[in-house]
């Protein structure tokens, strides 16, 4: 199974994508986890930009969407909203076909953001069908350095958390795919 897990900050030190990274390294055996946290390489959305003209690094980016079995985003919230990396990430997505039906789920890796997460939920149901918003795991890592956030993963509570969290998701998957 393939799971491209999406960072909603472009930062190089962001807690979002050390979290992506800590969930990874609990994969289980058999899952392809893909941590994508280069959304400042996509240029910005146009229609004019769609079919042919379409960037190349946007065709990358949708086709490594096109072969994942599910999606996993964590985002920061920037002044209450998606950020605008993310944002125009998803605009790129909802112009083509590759994210309709995919299986999404949310992570996120602040104990606030609840503005932000109630817009990227209704984004996400919009965009794919198979949003699962039940599917959710928090962990409070805002200012955390990134040995303070492998600590955390790691701790035993947690280290359970994630785990629960990736086998519902991939536990979805499996029950749509079965359905198709």
């Amino acid at each position: 199974m393939r799971i491209l897990a999406i960072s909603g900050s472009a930062r190089e030190a962001s807690t979002n994508t050390a979290l992506l990274r800590g969930i990874e390294s609990l994969a289980p055996e058999g899952v392809e986890f893909l941590v994508f946290h280069e959304l400042n390489v996509l240029p910005i959305f146009s229609p004019d930009f769609e079919g042919e003209k379409t960037p190349t690094v946007v065709n990358e980016f949708m086709e490594t969407i096109s072969v994942a079995d599910g999606i996993i985003i964590s985002s920061p919230e920037y002044i209450r909203a998606i950020p605008g990396g993310l944002k125009n990430a998803i605009d790129w997505m909802v112009s083509r076909s590759e994210v309709v039906g995919k299986p999404i789920a949310l992570v996120h890796a602040s104990h606030r953001g609840d503005d932000m997460l109630a817009s990227l939920r209704l984004v996400l149901s919009t965009v794919s069908d198979n949003f699962m918003e039940n599917i959710f795991l928090r962990a409070p890592l805002i200012g955390k350095s990134p040995k303070e956030i492998e600590d955390f993963i790691r701790n035993s509570e947690n280290k359970l958390q994630i785990p629960t969290f990736l086998s519902s998701f991939l536990g979805a998957i499996q029950q749509i795919d079965s359905q198709a």
